[in-house]
């Protein structure tokens, strides 16, 4: 278990954490099996995003039935084979944007990851809009990400990726982790969350929805219509503001759930 800067530094030998894929690494054995604990089901597969060292992935296998661990860093997964001989570990050396996740289809699944800010937004919605069954997402983001995933209406905020959020998941702030505890220190403190499913998926509908949510916040600091005419025609656009009586003005950070929802059923 990888749990001091003097392992980490052993470990990595004349290796260097790389900026470009945001590694910082935990160095707090107790808190990397409270993740651990939060995250997984000993009944489910659970997938790693990003195992660097494999210091998560130690206890993601003490509490899973099985872990897929997704490395994008070929040193980190050299790594990552050579400290961790558990067959219960399937470790690719890929981009998890890039992975076909229909292999998966089928499977109940948890996923748990420490993600750096750079693919948060992307990687979160490849595993929103998936089809899989995921009991369970835990991820560890910057602290000022977690808050964006249960902003207010009309808040700085509030984006395409809370409104989706709000509607999919019941979202919980685990707890709080101050940036000491990685090595490399980051700037800025991270946060635990958690979401669990709260609605039936249905994909088609989903993928109306949140493709009208997520055009509609394209240009943020431009008008709802403005948004409006890069995708609908002139015609929808007046039905909408007629029928919901949308204020000509209006942004999409005032919109709530509940107006995407009815936007989308004149849609």
């Amino acid at each position: 278990m990888i749990s001091n800067i003097n392992h980490v530094k052993k470990v990595m030998g004349d290796l260097s954490a790389k900026k470009k894929y945001g590694q910082n690494f935990l160095i707090d054995s107790n808190i990397v099996d409270k993740i651990a604990k939060i995250a997984c089901d000993s009944n489910c597969l659970t997938i790693e995003i990003g195992p660097g060292l494999g210091a998560l992935t130690e206890m993601l296998l003490k509490y899973s039935k099985a872990v897929d661990a997704y490395e994008i860093d070929k040193d980190m997964y050299n790594i990552l084979l050579d400290s961790i001989t558990d067959e219960r570990l399937s470790a690719y050396l890929e981009d998890f944007l890039d992975t076909d996740l229909n292999k998966y289809v089928d499977q109940e699944l948890r996923v748990c990851s420490n993600l750096p800010y750079y693919v948060t937004t992307p990687i979160l919605f490849k595993l929103f809009e998936s089809s899989l069954n995921i009991t369970k997402i835990t991820v560890m983001v910057q602290r000022e990400v977690a808050d964006r995933f249960n902003a207010k209406v009309n808040s700085e905020d509030y984006s395409a990726l809370s409104i989706i959020v709000q509607y999919l998941y019941d979202v919980k702030y685990e707890m709080s982790i101050p940036k000491n505890v990685f090595y490399p220190a980051p700037k800025v403190d991270s946060a635990v969350i958690s979401f669990t499913p709260k609605v039936e998926r249905d994909a088609e509908f989903e993928k109306k929805l949140f493709g009208l949510i997520k055009n509609s916040f394209a240009m943020r600091r431009k008008t709802l219509h403005n948004n409006f005419i890069q995708f609908l025609d002139k015609e929808t656009i007046e039905k909408i503001y007629s029928d919901l009586h949308f204020d000509k003005n209006v942004r999409a950070q005032e919109l709530t759930l509940s107006d995407f929802l009815k936007i989308n059923e004149l849609l």
